[in-house]
Formats: structure tokens, sequence, C-alpha cells
């Protein structure tokens, strides 16, 4: 079996990025009729799109809960970024629950949030491990963030449960690239031409090509990077995004993906009622776009981001609003294409495969 499972047939409840927001899964399983071991009258399964951890307060129950259901064959679950870093030892923002090192700094935005036991430390790798990148079936493939035919089939020549060994064999051969392209010599020269910070807002720097394939080497040489993060591509002009100015955008990949069987991802962070700013900056409105926030989106209108950023309710619990406000955890049901949220609502989605639409 490689890092791309079959997934069984039969209907089917798609679960987006859940990020320690375990009394949102709570109420969106029930709300789409599971009982508390899973199980749904119906015989539906769950499929969950990955991110189930970082930022939100219980990371830990959320894993295992999601653990039990796929080991009690009532649901299929694949990797996201968040998993990958996880497994890799990577300490990002939001991953103090899990790393020592994050712990105190994430205490600002994040706090409170549970940690794990020891013996639960191991568990969550040891089942994180085991899960695959990517399902797919006849009529439906499930990835995190970008399904490209080229970095699918990569994936699917690699054995399961070989997630990040392959993972860092690539991070090195993306580090011989950097080498042999001697990156990191012009990256110094591009510093002293420009000595500003790059998280200077003030200070626009000029297009710094050594800084773009940088971040280009880093972002799209591992095929499972692309899968678990999104395609990217150098920008025309610098832009300021996540507190620095950057020299690659992401690219909304659908807009080219032109085969039949439709794709859904989480990742990108969608928004049911969008702000009047782009919470993201520009990536976030130019991957979406004018397309409505429950339309199918890219080339044939045969993909589907189910991601409605709960892992932003932090904010809403800093600022006192009602959680369920802005930031939602959805499911998308299939065959049905049917969205239900945490709260209840249900909202049939919009455009599938329709003609006669810009991407």
């Amino acid at each position: 079996m490689s890092l791309i499972h079959t997934l069984p047939a039969g209907p089917l409840d798609v679960v987006g990025d859940i990020h320690g927001e375990l009394t949102a899964l709570r109420e969106l399983l029930r709300h789409l009729g599971y009982d508390r071991f899973g199980v749904h009258p119906e015989g539906r399964k769950l499929v969950f799109v990955g991110d189930f951890c970082d930022r939100g307060p219980d990371s830990p129950a959320v894993l295992e809960w999601v653990q039990n259901l796929v080991q009690a064959g009532h649901a299929y679950a694949i990797l996201g970024n968040h998993e990958i870093n996880l497994l890799r030892e990577d300490p990002k923002d939001g991953s103090g629950w899990f790393f020592d090192v994050r712990y105190q700094s994430d205490q600002v935005k994040y706090a409170p949030f549970n940690r794990p036991t020891e013996g639960q430390r191991q568990r969550i790798v040891e089942f994180l491990s085991t899960l695959p990148l990517g399902l797919e079936r006849e009529d439906l493939r499930i990835i995190h963030a970008a399904w490209v035919q080229p970095q699918v089939e990569a994936a699917r020549a690699m054995p399961a449960g070989q997630v990040r060994h392959e993972y860092d064999r690539w991070e090195l051969e993306a580090a011989r690239i950097a080498r042999e392209r001697c990156i990191a010599a012009r990256m110094q020269q591009e510093c002293h031409d420009w000595p500003h910070s790059l998280e200077d807002h003030e200070q626009k720097p000029p297009l710094l090509p050594a800084h773009a394939d940088h971040e280009l080497n880093k972002g799209m040489v591992n095929p499972l990077k692309v899968l678990t993060t999104g395609v990217e591509r150098a920008a025309q002009a610098p832009f300021y995004a996540g507190g620095k100015w950057r020299f690659v955008e992401r690219v909304a990949w659908w807009n080219q993906y032109d085969e039949g069987v439709p794709v859904i991802v989480g990742h990108y962070w969608r928004r049911l009622h969008p702000p009047e700013k782009p919470v993201h900056g520009k990536q976030e409105e130019e991957l979406f776009g004018s397309t409505a926030p429950t339309a199918w989106h890219g080339l044939q209108r045969n993909v589907f981001c189910v991601d409605y950023s709960v892992g932003g309710r932090w904010v809403a619990r800093r600022a006192g609003e009602p959680l369920q406000s802005r930031f939602k955890l959805a499911a998308l049901r299939w065959p049905e294409r049917q969205l239900v949220f945490d709260d209840g609502t249900q909202r049939p989605t919009l455009e599938f495969q329709a003609t006669g639409h810009p991407a």
C-alpha cells in the first residue's frame, strides 16, 4: 500500500480542518447524525481532510477521537501540513500544546489549551504515521491542499507508513539543489544590496530573485509538501503577508485541473461570510476571487474547499464573540453535495460542474 489509499464505496461526510476544536467536532457529528461511537444509522462514513491539531483548545482529544473512529472502521483520514510538522518535530505557531519550545510563546494567542501525556504523545505519533496523504475512488478524490498529478504519482510510489522518511528525503534533495544553485550566497548578496528587514512593512523591497528561488525551492521540490501546502509560483512583484515581504505566491491550482473526477480539499481558510478585508491578504482574495463561499471552483467547477476557518476561532475567544459567528467547522455530504455546519445550519453547494462561469 502507498501514501495514496483507495477510498471504499458508500456515502460520505467529508469534514474540514478541525484545529483542536473538540466542541465544534462533537456538535458537527451530532448534526450529521453520528452517535458517540461514530456510527451513522444510514451506514455513512466520515472522512477527515487533515489539520486536526494546533491553535484550538484540545488537540489531544480531537486526535484521540479521530484515531478511535478510524481504527473502529467508522472513518478515514489523511494528513495535513500541521500533522507533517508534528511528525517531523518541526514546531510552528500554535503547536505549543505538543512542543515545549512553543508553549510559552503560544500562551499569548491560544491559551488555555490541553497538552498530552507522554503516553498520548506516543499514540499520536504512531497513529499519524499510519495515515495516507490522499484518498481516491472512481467518483472522488480527497487531498489536504492540492491534487496535482505528478506529485500524486510520486506519493503513490512511496510506501505507506513512511511519510516522515520520504518527506525528509525530499527536503534533503531541496537542500542539495539550493547548494548547487548557490541560493544562500545569492540571498546574502541581495541582503547586502537591500539592507532593510523584510518584516518592515514601510520598506518595500525590489523583486529579489534569489529570495524567490529560495521560497520556490522550499515549496515546490518536495512533492509531499505540494500535496499538503499547495502550489506556488514566483510573484510578479513583492507583497506583504504574514508579517513579511514575500516573493512567491500561492496558485489556484484548481484553475488548471482538467480531469473529470471531483476533488475535495481543506487548507485554504474559506469563509462563509467573507470579511470586507481578506484576513490573509492578497493570497486569500486571489485564490477564490469572485467564487461564492458555497460554490464549487476550478476549471471544471469540480473542486471544493471544505475548510471554513474554524482554526481562527481563537480570535473570537479573545474578542468575546460568539464562537460560531465567523469561524465554522463544516462537512460536505457526498454524493448529496450538501454542506452541514457545526451550528446545525445546512446549505446546498452551488455550480457543481457548471459551464459558462469564470474559473
